[in-house]
């Protein structure tokens, strides 16, 4: 196990507390919710505030500080297709009606930067910021399958089940190995009811200029327009979408 810091894992713990954008804390709360005793807990916001991590707000209320943002923007400009991320993800979506998304993959679990939906679209668990365990997307076996299977091993608990979120998610190691042999094989990966009922996913890379995938594109389908197209023609959709973001990243099929 790497070594981590204390000190900053706690800092890092009272900033995940403002992830919810209707929580409203003060220090109290923060000492609260984190367990840390409550000098503890002051000094940390302190320095927080000072460094313009946190800032005060209607007394002692606290939310995010403009650090924030600016590493927001950086990374924005690391990630600089965010932008045609979502122009794909929208043009996807008029172009089938069904709810198109684009993530990157961050440890286990995908993280979504991108989804336009349509107005009938089933209530779905993603949203842009949120995360989700790789293993039930069909973005997330996309991009698990570019890695080597040693990789993907590390990133779960050895010998422990993996979690599910219905009763139709892979729950297991082994079988999330076997599925990603099949998608490097077909070079799509597909997902039926594993993170939500009633949906059909299809899932394809985005790749670089070296061939690695750096984000996936996929379609959620309600199950009952899912045979309206025959399945060679998602694939062509969603192979063609994420082509085009590949393209911005220098990659040559």
């Amino acid at each position: 196990m790497p070594r981590l810091t204390p000190a900053l894992m706690r800092a890092l713990d009272i900033l995940e507390l403002f992830l919810d954008p209707e929580r409203r804390l003060d220090a109290a709360d923060v000492s609260r919710c984190t367990g840390l005793p409550r000098t503890t807990a002051h000094e940390l916001v302190t320095t927080l505030i000072t460094r313009g991590y946190l800032q005060r707000e209607e007394g002692s209320l606290l939310r995010l500080g403009p650090k924030l943002l600016a590493l927001g923007d950086a990374y924005s400009a690391r990630y600089d297709l965010l932008g045609e991320a979502t122009a794909v993800a929208k043009d996807l979506c008029a172009e089938t009606g069904e709810t198109a998304s684009v993530a990157l993959l961050e440890g286990a679990e995908v993280f979504y930067i991108a989804k336009a939906e349509p107005h009938d679209s089933l209530p779905t668990l993603s949203r842009i910021g949120q995360r989700l365990p790789a293993h039930c997307t069909a973005l997330g076996k996309v991009l698990l399958a570019d890695l080597a299977p040693e990789e993907v091993a590390r990133r779960y608990p050895a010998g422990g089940r993996l979690p599910t979120l219905t009763p139709r998610s892979l729950s297991t190691l082994e079988a999330l190995l076997a599925e990603l042999d099949v998608v490097r094989a077909r070079g799509v990966a597909y997902e039926i009811e594993e993170s939500g009922p009633n949906t059909h996913c299809v899932a394809a890379a985005v790749q670089n200029s070296l061939g690695r995938a750096v984000a996936a594109v996929s379609l959620a389908v309600p199950i009952s327009r899912w045979e309206l197209r025959q399945q060679h023609e998602w694939d062509e959709l969603i192979r063609g979408a994420a082509a085009r973001l590949s393209a911005q990243y220098g990659y040559a099929a």
